[in-house]
């Protein structure tokens, strides 16, 4: 059996990436956002006009992502400011995904901005993954106009630790006789899933370091910290587990998720990223012939706490707008308020039926939104993502 090889893929600053790519393709623009200091920022006339993305010389500000925008400004009076455009980083989502299906048919999306990629037993075919991986980077820097970080090891979890060392546009492994080295010496913030919250609980405990946890006493870390504390102990020894909470969901029908850079607390925030999962969940539907019955939405927040809540629609579907609105009503009914982390849009009971199923009173504009979604498609399908986006992506 060959070595397990698994690369984490991971967009570095990818709003405020996809956003000065796309402006220097346009030629709106003669300089690099990624090169001054500059964030996107949420629109300040709403309740979310927080920092999503910084640049690099940003930091050297002291800004920080999910900091009010009117804070960073007085941080650095010169700051430029871009809006969001959720639009756009669906399509550069999708061009990186595509590119990465090239290599490999096993490519795991985590989040609108990172996949999973299995190349166990490419070894022949690409060589070694080091230099692989490095020439991958280079493919996706100069194909599409931004640049990655990649992680590489035996397991994922390993793979996304590795993608988070050192940045920009880097390579990184991280196998588990590395883990000691490199992973155990890092601050417990920085092991995957400790928030603010957990962080605080483990400090509080003595534990500073992932190499603290790591030979941390089980019994007592469940005591204080119940079931997910023995999950902290075991991805702080390298341990994956169930790494991705909604994997049983998604391979049961079409579904993404995408972990967010800020704790979504609004409503309009989070029903914004569920319109965006939402159209690429429906496009890869529809592009299958497929319909589908069961909506499903799932909600993660920063102390690893998972929920989700299903509903069974009154006809199969592949309409945009009808599982958009499934999802948020969805949304309403689960989400309790608490800081959320990752979102997730999810469908099952997949069937392929050659016939539509109407309901009773709206015939006629289920065959104008299906008339318009497959229209959207083929524009999108033969002019790029880029020629086609909702007029609430535009600015927000």
């Amino acid at each position: 059996m060959p070595e397990p090889i698994f690369m984490h893929v991971d967009v570095n600053s990818a709003f405020l990436s996809w956003t000065a790519s796309n402006l220097l393709f346009n030629k709106k623009i003669d300089y690099d956002l990624r090169l001054v200091p500059s964030i996107i920022g949420g629109n300040q006339a709403t309740r979310h006009g927080i920092v999503l993305a910084k640049s690099q010389p940003s930091k050297k500000y002291g800004i920080i992502t999910g900091e009010p925008v009117i804070d960073a400004k007085k941080k650095c009076p010169g700051l430029i400011v871009m809006p969001p455009d959720y639009g756009l980083y669906v399509r550069r989502s999708n061009d990186l995904m595509e590119l990465l299906r090239r290599y490999t048919p096993d490519v795991e999306q985590y989040s609108i901005d990172e996949a999973f990629c299995d190349f166990t037993g490419f070894g022949l075919l690409y060589g070694a993954p080091v230099v692989f991986a490095n020439e991958l980077r280079e493919t996706i820097r100069n194909e599409l106009g931004f640049t990655v970080n990649i992680g590489i090891s035996n397991n994922r979890l390993l793979a996304k630790m590795a993608s988070d060392f050192k940045k920009p546009d880097m390579v990184h492994t991280l196998f588990p006789k590395e883990i000691p080295g490199k992973m155990w010496p890092l601050p417990i913030g920085d092991l995957f899933y400790v928030g603010q919250s957990s962080e605080i609980k483990l400090r509080n405990l003595g534990i500073r370091t992932i190499g603290d946890l790591a030979h941390f006493d089980r019994d007592i870390l469940k005591s204080h910290l119940k079931s997910f504390g023995l999950v902290l102990w075991n991805y702080a020894n390298g341990y994956e587990l169930e790494f991705t909470p909604d994997e049983t969901i998604q391979n049961k029908g079409y579904g993404n998720s995408m972990t967010v850079r800020y704790d979504v607390t609004d409503a309009e925030t989070a029903k914004y990223y569920i319109l965006s999962l939402t159209e690429i969940v429906t496009t890869r539907i529809r592009a299958d012939g497929a319909m589908v019955k069961v909506v499903a939405v799932s909600i993660t927040d920063p102390d690893f706490s998972h929920c989700s809540h299903q509903m069974t629609l009154t006809s199969p579907t592949d309409i945009t707008e009808k599982i958009y609105k499934a999802a948020c009503r969805l949304f309403d009914e689960l989400w309790d308020g608490a800081p959320i982390r990752q979102l997730g849009v999810h469908t099952s009971k997949v069937c392929f039926e050659s016939y539509y199923q109407y309901d009773l009173f709206d015939g006629t504009r289920i065959d104008k939104l299906r008339t318009m979604d497959s229209t959207i498609d083929r524009i999108r399908e033969k002019y790029g993502y880029e020629s086609l986006k909702r007029a609430c992506f535009v600015k927000v």
